[in-house]
């Protein structure tokens, strides 16, 4: 769902499963993160270099060719669990009880089925360019510095895999909400509402004055 969301906890074993997998995404958002964090440092030793040596990084288009993939997908499931996709809410925000539940569960459902198909087309993409017998089990590799390019190619599948697993999970907690009639499920992005929002960003804040003060 779009918009600030929570995910509720019990000691439940989908629950259990929710923080589990939650604590992969939120390596691989931690990941995600450094690598934009690299690009910068990359940046400021190519132009450091051309202004003061006149020599920029070498390869320095192939490493952000590299490093692209870890920053456009490591963080797709982080996001998925936090419900932070953009999406239409127009029809979907009406619903109420199972209604809500059902046309979450369908959705959800839709995503995953195809998310395994750019499972299946990113892994026979990477298995194009990987070879054991070649040079760095590499078929393909960048035009400047010749980086193999199959580990970026990996790190889509694996990317892709992470948020089936998180689809999975909430299928399953959608599906069960559905059953039982659930009010506020757990393990599934609860949309807050602008007062839930309020108070959540009121006590984040008190929190930082009271750390400045001590």
């Amino acid at each position: 769902m779009a918009g600030s969301s929570a995910v509720l906890e019990d000691g439940s074993l989908l629950s259990r499963l929710d923080q589990k997998l939650f604590k992969l995404e939120s390596l691989m958002a931690l990941i995600s993160g450094l690598a934009i964090f690299s690009l910068m440092i990359l940046a400021v030793v190519s132009v450091g270099g051309r202004n003061t040596m006149n020599m920029p990084l070498p390869g320095y288009v192939d490493w952000i060719e590299q490093v692209m993939p870890l920053i456009a997908f490591m963080g797709v499931a982080y996001t998925q669990r936090d419900g932070g996709h953009i999406r239409m809410d127009i029809l979907v925000g009406k619903l109420r009880g199972r209604a809500l539940w059902g046309a979450e569960f369908i959705t959800t459902l839709a995503m995953l089925v195809l998310v395994l198909l750019l499972i299946w087309g990113s892994y026979s993409h990477f298995l194009r360019s990987f070879d054991f017998n070649a040079p760095y089990w590499s078929r393909d590799s960048s035009i400047d510095i010749s980086i193999p390019l199959w580990p970026a190619k990996l790190l889509v599948p694996v990317a892709f895999s992470v948020l089936a697993m998180r689809l999975v999970v909430q299928l399953w907690g959608y599906g069960r909400a559905m059953v039982l009639g659930l009010p506020e499920p757990v393990a599934v992005p609860l949309v807050m509402s602008a007062a839930a929002q309020a108070a959540e960003e009121a006590e984040h804040v008190a929190g930082l004055e009271d750390e400045e003060t001590v």
